[in-house]
């Protein structure tokens, strides 16, 4: 089969749903699909699509002005205008045409992204009038909505036009309608395709424990008060004398990573990224991070003990709902803000003092169980004669 799979991602602050939709593309390629990734958001640094036999095509980025989401910037820090945006549906709508696709794919809208309507509702209007199956990647949770017009809106737009909702969780561990209550009314399948996390073998056995000290921010671009937190507990916790890695992230503010560079204690260094972030993970003695998905992923694929800090500013709950669902099946610990050294070096003891919960406990395969089910809804849309639709 050689259909092709149009994957519309926006990412706006983090890296975290660039990195997810990315190793979906992978596993799509794997079941034999053709990918071209379109990335709307800031290129980020570690994720070689090529080599992954991926078509990357980078439109004009769209980046949030704050951790607040407050406005939408381009690639220069000034706001998007109206200008922008049909320049950016026009090169949106052209790559479509040019690509032809058998499959739109789009991470997050109509659920979320509702800013990019203006380019989206056209390329999925043209995917209709083609034939074109629409589908909906989609994380667990979502940031609640309390406006009823806006859930209305969303629910409109996916039964007009969408042929698959995929939620890339465990229903054992949360249901969609827990954050889109108006979960019910959505007419096409809703399909939990469990946890998207990297291809990797688990261990027989877990390696042995080591003494380090992991600290990581997921991409960075909010991770600076997290590092400081945890580098002003360090001398009142009992791992004062353990050697500590802080694994800054590309996106960490260059003047921030300098400023923790230069004053770097003994026994601690800094780095910017890892490829080997799990392997590190799994003979950490104590992981202590944010609590994106993706990072979660690692840390439960890794069987690390960990200490999370949700990141919960303006509306968002994800983190912080994820992290207390988990916590609560013991499979890591949660230390919520304010992160003061203080208590953050009483939440390390408190983590330390359990065992650590090794592999295993949700589904984390969802990005092969993604692919899988695209290429079951590509197949059904292949007429009588065999060929995938053109």
């Amino acid at each position: 089969m050689s259909a092709r799979v149009f994957f519309y991602v926006q990412h706006l602050l983090g890296i975290g749903h660039l990195r997810r939709a990315a190793i979906i593309a992978q596993a799509l390629v794997r079941q034999g699909l053709n990918v071209s990734f379109i990335s709307c958001g800031a290129p980020a640094g570690g994720l070689d699509f090529a080599r992954s036999g991926i078509e990357l095509v980078q439109l004009p980025p769209a980046l949030s002005a704050d951790a607040q989401f407050s406005a939408i910037h381009d690639e220069h820090g000034k706001p998007i205008d109206e200008g922008w945006r049909q320049r950016r549906k026009g090169l949106l709508l052209d790559a479509f045409a040019a690509i032809q696709p058998d499959l739109l794919l789009i991470e997050m809208f109509p659920f979320g992204r509702r800013q990019f309507a203006f380019e989206l509702e056209p390329a999925m209007a043209k995917a209709k009038d083609m034939g074109v199956p629409i589908a909906v990647s989609l994380r667990d949770i979502l940031v609640a909505k309390s406006n009823p017009a806006r859930i209305a809106e969303t629910v409109n737009r996916v039964n007009r036009f969408v042929d698959a909702v995929l939620v890339h969780g465990d229903p054992a561990l949360i249901r969609l309608e827990a954050t889109f209550p108006a979960a019910g009314d959505i007419k096409p399948p809703v399909v939990y395709t469990g946890y998207v996390a990297e291809a990797a073998e688990r261990p027989a056995t877990l390696p042995a424990e080591g003494e380090e000290v992991l600290v990581s921010v997921g991409g960075g671009a909010v991770g600076g008060p997290l590092l400081r937190a945890a580098l002003a507990a360090r001398p009142m916790t009992s791992l004062a004398g353990a050697p500590w890695r802080l694994i800054g992230g590309p996106n960490l503010p260059e003047n921030e990573f300098a400023g923790l560079a230069a004053n770097l204690p003994p026994g601690v260094s800094l780095e910017r990224f890892r490829t080997d972030f799990r392997e590190l993970l799994a003979g950490s003695r104590l992981s202590l991070s944010q609590a994106g998905y993706n990072t979660i992923m690692d840390i439960l694929g890794a069987g690390a003990r960990a200490l999370v800090l949700p990141f919960a500013e303006g509306a968002e709950s994800e983190q912080t709902l994820r992290a207390r669902l988990l916590a609560a099946r013991g499979l890591l610990s949660l230390a919520e803000p304010p992160f003061e050294p203080a208590p953050l070096a009483s939440a390390i003891e408190g983590a330390l003092a359990r065992p650590r919960p090794g592999v295993g406990g949700i589904d984390c395969r969802g990005a092969e169980a993604s692919a899988r089910y695209l290429r079951r809804l590509l197949e059904s849309a292949v007429p009588s004669g065999g060929r995938v639709r053109r």
